[in-house]
């Protein structure tokens, strides 16, 4: 009797032993699982609801521009909420409507002079752009180096015609990348009128400084405040001082399809998918930039979800028109331009319209010193009679560095 109650008090050991371990493991993966454990799927807008699929796009075949992918692109076995951890491959997306085509390409190729990792383009053009971007991309000399991948415009089905109307045509894609590109970890995306004047490793160099709460990298609207559009004129909330701008947006898009945003509009935090339209619907008389409005009022109500950039790498008009308010600028040079309101089109601001034409008109192959940077000085110095002609140089000393360094790493790969 005694053996046997030494036995039944050991099974009664084991089994307790054995529920313990169990409630542990169960806990724990709770604990991996951003939310507690009780994450939602959000609605995705290319999903059976869209009017087309970004899948269902012309995945191109780039030629001796690369290997077009038919997927989205890569991501990450495996993804640690709390760290950054950027794929080898840089994803850089834009989005083309109108007569955006030449700005496009011209920004692909300051994309690809100086960067240095493997770029994967993803363009969301519209149908009838598909064919020249194409035409085009497949003439890249970059055997290697670039792929890209040739998208529809893809909005909501239900409330596809407010989305392409807001602000200027196909502009409010960008909101949606992060519910399209579902495989891609990280993502880079630029308007069409900007110029790469040094490698786009370094501002994707970024996300490896965000914390364990960002989520995207963008710019400041304004410096000065005594000039900036948000705090003069905004019917709505907006992050910071003067707001931010969207032009240049540097995003980690597995944390933005995992993250619950606060907002105003009701006590439940609300996925990327589920926010969108109800911010659209609540605000659409009270905006004016579309778009970039709402990612204002989205990051004013998550300020530790953004990490914010110095100026310098969405350098603007604004910066110099009213005379130079971009010290970052002043004391390192532009990194990224960002020619908004059509100035590399007109004569308003020819510094602005020098840079691009010679990006434009550059040969790939040819030596970056007599055939892009001296031509380009020349030019610059007419523009002097301008307030940003008069600090011309911010524009090539950052210029002047990159091919500097692109040739020291040609003379060393010899």
């Amino acid at each position: 009797m005694r053996r046997f109650a030494r036995v039944a008090l050991l099974c009664l050991g084991c089994g307790v032993c054995s529920l313990l371990y169990g409630f542990s493991q169960l806990a724990l993966s709770l604990e991996q699982e951003p939310g507690g454990g009780r994450e939602r799927q959000a609605r995705d807008p290319a999903a059976p609801g869209a009017r087309r699929q970004a899948g269902g796009g012309r995945a191109v075949a780039a030629g001796s521009a690369g290997r077009g992918e038919a997927g989205a692109g890569s991501v990450a076995d495996k993804y640690d909420y709390m760290k950054t951890q950027p794929s080898e491959k840089m994803h850089l997306a834009v989005v083309a409507c109108g007569e955006r085509l030449e700005e496009t390409v011209t920004m692909l190729r300051s994309a690809l002079i100086f960067s240095i990792k493997p770029l994967q383009f993803h363009i969301f053009a519209e149908d009838q752009l598909h064919g020249s971007f194409k035409d085009i991309l497949d003439d890249f000399p970059y055997e290697g180096k670039v792929n890209y991948t040739l998208y529809p415009i893809t909005f909501p089905t239900e409330s596809a015609a407010e989305w392409k109307k807001l602000f200027k045509p196909c502009a409010s894609q960008r909101l949606f990348l992060p519910l399209i590109l579902k495989n891609v970890d990280s993502l880079l995306y630029v308007d069409t009128d900007i110029l790469f004047l040094r490698p786009v490793d370094d501002i994707w160099s970024f996300l490896g400084k965000f914390n364990s709460t960002q989520i995207a990298a963008m710019a400041p609207e304004h410096e000065e405040p005594r000039i900036g559009w948000y705090n003069r004129f905004a019917r709505h909330p907006y992050y910071g001082v003067t707001g931010i701008n969207s032009g240049v947006m540097l995003m980690n898009m597995t944390r933005i399809r995992r993250k619950y945003f606060k907002n105003d509009m009701t006590p439940v935090r609300l996925q990327w998918g589920e926010i969108l339209m109800p911010l659209l619907k609540k605000y659409k008389l009270n905006i004016t930039w579309g778009d970039q409005d709402l990612l204002n009022i989205m990051f004013f109500h998550n300020p530790e979800s953004l990490y914010v950039f110095p100026c310098q790498w969405n350098y603007r008009p604004d910066h110099c028109i009213y005379g130079s308010n971009c010290k970052a600028a002043e004391e390192e040079g532009i990194f990224i331009l960002h020619g908004n309101r059509g100035v590399y089109h007109d004569d308003k601001q020819p510094t602005f319209r020098a840079v691009y034409e010679a990006i434009k008109n550059y040969s790939f192959g040819d030596d970056l010193v007599h055939s892009l940077l001296q031509p380009l000085e020349v030019e610059l110095r007419k523009t002097m009679h301008t307030y940003c002609g008069r600090v011309y140089e911010v524009f090539i000393k950052q210029l002047t560095k990159s091919i500097r360094d692109s040739d020291a790493r040609r003379s060393k790969g010899r």
